[in-house]
């Protein structure tokens, strides 16, 4: 996986966080470094955790479904990326918290980075450079959650539903890349 792909992949997991962050942006009646530090350190160490916690399992399992790794790539990425779509296109309002505290936090943290298990699991597959991946996952949701709660503070939901679909779209996308690229179909 090169280093376009993961930004990618990067980008697209982090859209949950983006778009958590924006509704905390909305909650709260000004967006304070503090908050923007809070959002950040919560989110992007979470989406740096669970993909290792997915790698560490994948490693464990590897042997046994090497043959089809290409499917399983596919399919849990096109989950994930639907489950995206799906929640971006869903009318239901997301209750408005202004809480930081570390129950509150934890909570979204490891609610938004679920998806981040499962690709790590993906990245046990594609032999991908595990900490350079998690890094890389957690510096870019750190700082689109940093941005996603100004973005709220300032612009209100208008631009939750667009991140969420946009970070499903990418996931998707990925998956049919990895299995064409298996299938022989792109060089």
């Amino acid at each position: 996986m090169g280093i376009l792909e993961l930004f990618l992949v990067a980008v697209g997991l982090s859209m949950d966080a983006f778009a958590v962050s924006v509704c905390k942006g909305l909650s709260v009646r000004k967006a304070e470094v503090k908050h923007s530090l809070c959002v950040g350190a919560y989110f992007g160490g979470f989406q740096a955790l669970m993909p290792l916690i997915g790698y560490l399992l994948g490693t464990q399992f590897e042997a046994f479904i090497v043959s089809i790794d290409h499917w399983i790539a596919f399919v849990l990425l096109g989950f994930i990326g639907g489950n995206m779509i799906r929640e971006a296109l869903s009318k239901d309002e997301e209750k408005l918290d202004d809480s930081f505290s570390f129950r509150t936090m934890i909570t979204l943290a490891i609610a938004t980075s679920i998806d981040a298990l499962a690709m790590g699991v993906t990245f046990a597959f594609l032999r991908v450079n595990i900490l350079w991946a998690v890094l890389f996952i957690g510096v870019i949701t750190f700082v689109l959650s940093a941005i996603g709660l100004k973005v709220g503070n300032v612009f209100g939901a208008k631009y939750k539903c667009k991140a969420e679909l946009f970070g499903g779209v990418v996931l998707i996308l990925m998956g049919c890349k990895i299995l064409l690229e298996h299938l022989g179909v792109l060089g």
